[in-house]
């Protein structure tokens, strides 16, 4: 009989357990499903920042744009003072040799190759440098100066000394030069009048420092400006 009462009180004992899935639901079980009935913190995160984000890049356009604007422009004004000192050279060599002779021909090139020549080696030589971070504002300042000079007065007068030179042979406006001594005789026709070409000289030059300084002095704001919204 006391065996039948244990096994009687043990059956009620065993009745009274209830399984673990029947009623309560793991700890563990639980959390899982309470956070991810919740937004994840990440997700917000990411809805706060994506406006910041946009307003980031919207002002980096903006200041790109800005500065490819009057990068544009600068380096226009840039060529277009050599071009006008093509046509000055053209003028000084034609008065020089008497030239009558292909007007139209002449004046074009001494306005389109100059102004072409000086726009290509300003990017490739300043604005390429530039953006690449290999360049101080003393060398900036030295390389534009440079194709100033070169692309602006040396390469105008030599193109029009050539043309010009050709024309007056073929048509004959001036002597022919001695054998021996040609170039010496083509200087000293025109050694009074090339003076002038120091004009353009003193012109190119300061443009393209100015032109320099105002683009290097952009390119700084425009990257301090940037990294500071960073």
């Amino acid at each position: 009989m006391a065996a039948l009462g244990r096994e009687a009180g043990a059956d009620l004992r065993d009745g009274s357990v209830v399984p673990v899935g029947a009623g309560e639901v793991p700890k563990d079980i639980k959390m899982a499903t309470y956070t991810h009935g919740q937004p994840s913190p990440s997700g917000g995160d990411a809805k706060l920042r994506r406006p910041m984000v946009i307003e980031i890049l919207e002002k980096k356009i903006e200041y790109l744009r800005k500065e490819k604007t009057l990068n544009i422009y600068g380096t226009a004004v840039f060529g277009t003072t050599a071009s006008f000192s093509g046509v000055l050279a053209n003028f000084i060599f034609r008065h020089c040799f008497k030239v009558k002779h292909d007007a139209l021909k002449t004046y074009t090139s001494l306005t389109t190759l100059p102004f072409l020549s000086t726009i290509v080696a300003y990017k490739l030589f300043v604005t390429d440098a530039l953006y690449s971070g290999n360049i101080s504002k003393e060398n900036c300042v030295l390389r534009s100066s440079l194709i100033g000079i070169v692309c602006g007065v040396l390469y105008p007068s030599a193109l029009a000394f050539t043309k010009n030179g050709r024309l007056a042979v073929k048509y004959h406006t001036v002597p022919l030069p001695p054998k021996g001594r040609v170039l010496h005789y083509w200087l000293t026709l025109c050694q009074t009048e090339i003076k002038a070409m120091v004009i353009p000289l003193v012109f190119q030059t300061v443009v393209g420092v100015f032109n320099c300084l105002q683009h290097y002095a952009i390119f700084e704001s425009t990257l301090e400006k940037t990294v500071y919204e960073d």
